[in-house]
């Protein structure tokens, strides 16, 4: 064999696909292109080998289309136009040509741009595929133009049954027992690539007996989590950490926590979102969030790992199980948009310095009450802007150390009240 396993079995026909049920199964978007012989513009969105190449072929197949593939890391616009010069020859002799791009979302905005006429004279059926998010990296004008169609990973069950398939194809069976069957569909996450390359090394090395999940372990480097610094799978991670904690879910928190640290993240990035955390989702109900966070960043930043990925863990466990509250998020929000909402209004003179004469003239620091100095400790004077209203941005919960502190927010109010009566 010159070609690669992989390829050699790649199915003819959409029936023939393993996986993908919501785009092949009854009424998804695929199945409904082949049963009404009628292809549509689509972008193939999902994770390296999930099968976008393969239901792409498989469709022009399913159709009787010329399938003309393209790789947007190699080709460029000069290619683009090559290949529809031919597309439209082909349209001269009555037959009709798929155009498949991978890695479209490589192509920038001229390049992509360039494809628009044809798609709209139909010149051609277009078909992309991306590992990222399209409505972030493909221009709205193509978007607009085609489907969008949506895949996961195949599932360890999709993966036994292309072992299955390919032992049968190469008429040999695999050196591993039951358990290592699995475990070896669990060491491809989802990547049926990776498992039928794994599967034609495994094939044609002379094993003497069968594999463990232990010895296959040592025969076979597991595929490589999807690590993503700057994509959608580095914000994927980092809001499951945030959503888990916000859940108090914690066992979920350390669970996404450390995908992101086995799959390469940087833990600085993650440090900076469980320290926002603690000011915007916990707040003042437990104070000591943020100190913690702080400390722990700070131990990580000395440690290093693997000996500071147990302040990572602390930090977690501490975050997931505080009480949480967002008064402060929601405070700083209304106090924010009061002032951008009130422009320039001056603070009352009686809370300003007089440091000159002429500022004590104009009334500045008259009427002030040294709070610290009075019999309560609080003189009830206002600190608003005369002509604004008094407001009440924050709203203590009856929860954590923030009970406290609401204690403290209805005792001045009562204060307030009573000096007020007084006036």
């Amino acid at each position: 064999m010159t070609r690669p396993l992989a390829d050699l079995m790649r199915p003819n026909t959409i029936d023939d696909v393993v996986g993908q049920t919501t785009l092949l199964g009854e009424n998804g978007i695929v199945r409904r292109m082949v049963d009404n012989q009628k292809l549509s513009n689509l972008i193939l969105w999902g994770p390296p080998g999930c099968g976008k190449t393969t239901i792409a072929r498989a469709l022009a197949n399913s159709v009787d289309m010329d399938f003309v593939p393209m790789s947007a890391v190699f080709s460029g616009t000069a290619d683009i136009k090559k290949a529809m010069d031919a597309a439209r020859m082909n349209r001269d002799i009555g037959r009709n040509t798929l155009l498949f791009i991978d890695e479209i979302h490589r192509f920038n905005k001229t390049q992509q741009d360039t494809l628009l006429p044809y798609l709209e004279d139909g010149t051609v059926v277009f078909m992309g595929a991306t590992t990222e998010n399209p409505s972030f990296n493909l221009n709205n004008a193509l978007l607009s133009r085609c489907h969008i169609g949506v895949l996961s990973a195949l599932s360890t069950e999709d993966l036994l049954i292309l072992m299955e398939r390919a032992e049968k194809f190469l008429d040999k069976k695999l050196p591993l027992n039951n358990e290592a069957r699995t475990h070896l569909a669990q060491m491809a996450d989802g990547d049926a690539r990776f498992l039928l390359n794994t599967v034609e090394y495994l094939t044609s090395a002379n094993f003497k007996e069968l594999l463990t999940p232990e010895t296959l372990v040592s025969a076979v480097h597991k595929r490589a989590p999807l690590s993503d610094r700057h994509g959608d799978e580095h914000y994927n991670l980092l809001s499951a950490v945030h959503k888990s904690l916000r859940a108090s879910d914690t066992d979920a928190a350390l669970y996404w926590a450390a995908r992101m640290m086995t799959s390469g993240q940087d833990p600085m990035y993650l440090f900076r979102r469980l320290t926002r955390f603690a000011v915007e989702d916990i707040g003042l109900a437990d104070p000591n969030a943020l100190q913690v966070a702080i400390a722990a960043w700070n131990a990580y930043e000395r440690l290093g790992s693997p000996e500071g990925d147990l302040a990572l863990t602390q930090l977690v466990i501490y975050l997931g199980t505080a009480p949480k509250s967002i008064g402060n998020y929601k405070a700083q929000k209304a106090a924010y948009a009061a002032a951008r909402a009130t422009g320039s209004l001056m603070p009352p003179k009686n809370i300003l310095n007089a440091p000159t004469k002429m500022m004590k003239d104009l009334g500045y620091n008259d009427g002030y009450i040294y709070d610290p100095d009075t019999a309560n400790g609080f003189s009830g004077q206002n600190c608003f802007p005369e002509s604004f209203p008094r407001q009440k941005f924050y709203i203590p919960i009856e929860r954590g150390f923030e009970r406290e502190i609401k204690k403290r927010v209805e005792y001045w109010d009562k204060l307030r009240e009573q000096l007020k009566k007084n006036d």
